[in-house]
């Protein structure tokens, strides 16, 4: 079935079908299920949707953004609309101090990376503050675009003294491998959570809408003399993981 078949009106258009917006939404929604438009077809523009419509292109917007946020279909600057590939939840703990490849490995699921940044680099005040650096002092840093099964899920930004990690490029797979080699490997952790709107640069790295909830984790990781190993900013996809933590009670005390 081509798209012209699916948009044509006359397949799905009714006077006692309730808003014109409403009827076109559902038909979007069933040719995605149905498989008709599998993930990654290109839609066409709004114009051209309107068009094959006979709807205006206000009506076609309103139809087509409720899709956009639900994460059926994902809108790119320069590049137009298609459809999205389904992307599987990740519930990650947060009682346990795992690197992004033990987790995914945990889930038999294959992990790839990108590399967007690794060298040693002049400190940044933040780094200095967090990591406790002298003024002379320099960082390694690694930022890598994180994926598991082909698709991108997170953006890491780790920095870690040089005395820690005085060669970044011994980060190959697994950060905390790399530091386990060195007898650096952090045993506790303190993570922040909130929510953030990813920004055009961070959404083009996870193929998502600009402007689209994610999640932004800033960890400060301890090895066991209290000293700090890391510091990572992360911006997760919102649509693909959910952090799980187990509660306990205190037990009233006779």
């Amino acid at each position: 079935m081509t798209i012209q078949d699916i948009l044509a009106p006359e397949n799905w258009l009714s006077a006692s079908g309730g808003p014109r917006y409403v009827q076109l939404r559902r038909r979007l929604e069933r040719a995605i299920s149905d498989g008709d438009l599998p993930p990654g077809t290109p839609l066409p523009p709004e114009r051209e949707i309107a068009n094959m419509t006979t709807l205006s292109r206000v009506t076609v917007r309103k139809a087509v953004q409720p899709l956009v946020a639900e994460g059926l279909i994902v809108q790119r600057r320069g590049s137009g609309s298609v459809i999205a590939t389904p992307v599987t939840k990740v519930e990650q703990s947060l009682s346990r101090l795992t690197s992004f490849t033990e987790d995914m490995a945990r889930r038999g699921m294959a992990v790839d990376s990108t590399w967007l940044e690794r060298g040693v680099f002049m400190p940044s005040p933040e780094e200095v503050m967090t990591l406790g650096l002298a003024s002379d002092d320099s960082v390694s840093r690694v930022s890598r675009l994180r994926l598991a099964g082909g698709v991108p899920l997170a953006i890491e930004r780790a920095s870690i003294s040089t005395r820690l990690l005085p060669n970044p490029l011994m980060v190959e797979s697994s950060l905390y491998e790399a530091l386990d080699k060195l007898g650096n490997r952090p045993v506790r952790a303190v993570q922040r959570i909130s929510a953030a709107n990813l920004n055009g640069a961070d959404a083009a790295l996870l193929e998502v809408e600009e402007g689209i909830a994610g999640l932004k984790i800033a960890r400060i990781s301890y090895l066991d003399s209290g000293k700090v190993v890391e510091f990572t900013q992360s911006i997760y996809r919102g649509d693909a993981y959910d952090f799980v933590a187990e509660l306990q009670l205190p037990r009233n005390k006779t």
